[in-house]
């Protein structure tokens, strides 16, 4: 019953994700591409960004916002054009 938010935000711009893709946990390992289409804000668009980072989280909740007990993983910093496949391990417990 957990669930998985994947999302992508600036490296280096606003903290609140640009594209986000919210599924049931059960679904992993799962492979998910993120568009412009999948904006949480109409005036901000994925290929606006130079650089962004890659997020998986799983809620216990279904809250968007972290909790304390999620688990996660982050990407480092990858060019928004990037075609190839960034895999995440989602093995870091939010604080």
């Amino acid at each position: 019953g957990d669930t998985l938010f994947i999302y992508a935000k600036s490296a280096s711009g606003p903290p609140m994700p640009i594209a986000i893709q919210k599924l049931e946990a059960s679904a992993l390992p799962v492979t998910v591409t993120l568009t412009d289409g999948m904006g949480m804000m109409p005036n901000m668009n994925l290929s606006q960004f130079p650089q962004v980072l890659i997020a998986a989280r799983i809620s216990k909740s279904g809250n968007a916002m972290p909790q304390s007990g999620d688990l996660q993983a982050v990407s480092a910093p990858i060019d928004v054009n990037q075609s190839e496949t960034v895999e995440l391990e989602i093995d870091e417990a939010v604080k």
